[in-house]
């Protein structure tokens, strides 16, 4: 998430900020809300297949349960299928003798069913005996078929993926070949092989709607995309078939999955400049929102998606004036309070929905105080900053943003007491550097010079390394799989659990600034998942592990993987560039206040002199150690304790002499925004 800068203007007269409006638009995080996960339930062989449910309002149907059944069966091309005869226990399957001479393959026509008998040809093949299956009366081609369905039944998934893809590569049974896809496409699925999967459901679709299987291979799509970290990597293949009629049961996911495309969409226009296009894809975003009833379980995802369309329409719109607040910005924060309402009510959703939309709350409570903020309404801002809850995702920047609001308003010693949080050892590793910077300016504007540069020697002690290797990467100019290289090292450091050096850290460092912007974070995962799907080939059985099939799928699964390096490393350039230019205006703003503080030291020096030392800047504040009911009032020692963490506040005992003076800088400040 980038986030914001804010850019000091210095007078000699004293510290003034300038305050920058907020991102065109929110960073993608929080659209990558992890899906709905079912877990696995083996389908008894000897249960007749079964009706699909259907309604807009329903949760996603079970893949593990539904999908050979339910999926399979809402072919509108496919003939009615007769229950399937109770499947005879696994055994061992007897070689395929070829077909009689004379003998012609038939043509499937039972529809999805591929346990379905077909009806006697005119010469019938050679009777053969399978344990697993009848095939009595059938083809030689159709037995292999059934053969490989048998398997798939009966659990044995390698054994039926290496069957269907022995029938593929045999031209001669061309006529078999989309439906030995299917079962090999669905046999993938069922091994974890969610990517290679997804290719082969891919080709299906290639075909056309011509083919009985595409209706069913576009729901298979929806199963996969709950199995995988980023489901934006069905979003392409959603997009190209936008045009087809969906089942109620995925109608509402199918919208909401195309609402996501298009805002990704619109999100990359607007960052090449092409402003007209992303409109339209925004525009697009809030049409499909409202195909999506609110009883159903995509409505808050899709709600969220239209508050960040109408709130980058708003901040386009946004004018010199600050205050102004556009139909847009209305909509961005009507939306995000529906979002707010709408995941308050759990019942009948399940921990994993629950938790899906606990996160979604949260993030419409940062875009809500984000937009206030950005408003110059900071007690607004401050409220719904206060509704995060402490120890989720979110609740660490929430601290860091409403420490500005905090500042902005002149409650100097909340905002300071959220930053001893952000400055504990708990949190070392994080990301906050502009967090010193608002420390060192509250000291300033409270007339403790010697702690504010104090403090700004400390920020370029801990950042201007940071700052430096940052520029020897970007001035190499590396392409975009070098990019990514760099950040893969040091995770692999990090996995191997390897000792770093003082260079390692930097960069390790430098890792966790780059995956704070969720796209390049989610395509990251994407990558090491697929990773982890080429490793656990070398996990299954050595007949599998050493086939023809394995060999090709892996070559696919490394086509995947480069093309997705290629993407996280032209974000990953672009993102170390951007945060290279912020570090390198946080370093200037920190020079601009050492050298006002110099120059306040220096005039307090000079009328002390001339005064014979009674001159004094300072005098101690007047303070009260008085606590609520519920509270405790306990001296800090510089000791961090986990419970205590979020409820510091800082207390000001000394400060300017004439306070109101500073009080006036502060609200100048503000009003120049």
């Amino acid at each position: 998430m980038k986030r914001l800068l804010k850019p000091f203007c210095l007078s000699l007269l004293g510290l003034t900020l300038t305050w920058a409006q907020p991102s065109p638009a929110q960073s993608f995080e929080g659209l990558d809300i992890s899906q709905p996960k079912n877990k696995k339930k083996k389908k008894s062989s000897r249960k007749p297949r079964g009706g699909k449910k259907s309604g807009a309002t329903q949760a996603p149907a079970s893949d593990e349960s539904e999908s050979d059944a339910a999926a399979d069966s809402s072919d509108s091309s496919a003939a009615t299928n007769p229950p399937a005869a109770p499947a005879a226990p696994a055994a061992p399957v007897a070689p395929v003798a070829p077909p009689a001479e004379g003998t012609a393959a038939q043509p499937p026509s039972m529809g999805l069913d591929l346990t379905a008998d077909t009806p006697p040809p005119t010469q019938t093949a050679p009777t053969m005996s399978f344990d697993a299956v009848d095939v009595s009366g059938k083809s030689g081609d159709r037995q292999r078929l059934d053969v490989a369905v048998s398997l798939f039944k009966n659990d044995e998934y390698d054994k039926a993926a290496m069957s269907a893809f022995e029938m593929l590569q045999d031209p001669k049974l061309a006529g078999l070949h989309m439906e030995a896809r299917y079962v090999l496409a669905k046999a993938l699925y069922r091994m974890g092989l969610y990517h290679s999967s997804l290719g082969e459901f891919s080709k299906i679709l290639a075909v056309g709607p011509e083919t009985k299987f595409f209706r069913t291979s576009l729901e298979w799509l929806f199963f996969i995309s709950r199995k995988t970290k980023n489901e934006s990597v069905i979003l392409d293949e959603l997009a190209r078939h936008a045009n087809q009629e969906f089942p109620d049961r995925f109608r509402s996911e199918f919208h909401y999955l195309l609402a996501r495309y298009h805002f990704v969409r619109g999100k990359a226009l607007d960052e090449v400049g092409r402003k007209e296009d992303a409109d339209k894809s925004f525009n697009e975003v809030k049409r499909l929102v409202l195909l999506i009833p609110k009883t159903d379980v995509f409505y808050p995802r899709a709600k969220y998606l239209e508050g960040l369309a109408f709130f980058r329409f708003g901040n386009k719109a946004a004018t010199a004036s600050a205050r102004r607040t556009d139909i847009n910005t209305l909509g961005a924060i009507d939306s995000m309070k529906e979002v707010v309402r709408v995941t308050r009510n759990t019942a009948g959703l399940d921990a994993e929905q629950v938790s899906a939309n606990q996160k979604l709350r949260e993030l419409a409570f940062m875009q809500l105080g984000r937009t206030h903020y950005g408003m110059q309404q900071n007690r607004y801002a401050l409220f719904y900053f206060n509704k995060v809850e402490r120890g989720t995702s979110q609740w660490l920047e929430s601290m860091f943003e409403s420490s500005w609001a905090n500042y902005r308003v002149g409650q100097y010693e909340q905002a300071l007491g959220n930053l001893i949080t952000l400055s504990s050892p708990f949190f070392r590793e994080e990301y906050f550097p502009e967090a010193m910077i608002l420390k060192a300016v509250i000291y300033y504007e409270n007339c403790r010079y010697r702690e504010s540069s104090l403090i700004l020697q400390d920020f370029e002690r801990t950042y201007l390394p940071v700052h430096d290797q940052l520029e020897i990467i970007t001035k190499k100019q590396l392409d975009a799989a070098e990019s990514y290289g760099v950040l893969a090292d040091v995770q692999k450091k990090n996995k191997d659990g390897q000792e770093k050096g003082e260079t390692d850290r930097i960069l390790e460092r430098i890792l966790r600034l780059a995956l704070t912007d969720q796209d390049l974070k989610k395509t990251n995962d994407s990558i090491l998942e697929l990773e982890g799907e080429m490793d656990a080939f070398s996990e299954k059985g050595d007949t599998f592990r050493y086939s023809e099939l394995t060999k090709q799928l892996l070559e696919g699964l490394k086509t995947q993987r480069t093309a997705l390096i290629e993407k996280a490393g032209m974000m990953a350039k672009g993102k170390l560039e951007t945060e290279l230019a912020a570090l390198k205006q946080l370093l200037a703003n920190g020079l601009r206040i050492k050298f006002e503080t110099v120059t306040k030291e220096k005039e307090f020096l000079e009328e002390q002199l001339k005064a014979g030392g009674q001159v004094s800047i300072v005098k101690k504040y007047r303070y009260s150690v008085a606590v609520a009911d519920d509270q405790l009032y306990w001296p800090y020692e510089g000791e961090y304790w986990r419970d205590e963490l979020g409820t510091y506040q800082y207390t000001m005992t000394k400060g300017c002499v004439q306070r109101d003076s500073a009080n006036r800088n502060i609200q100048q400040a503000s009003g120049a925004n």
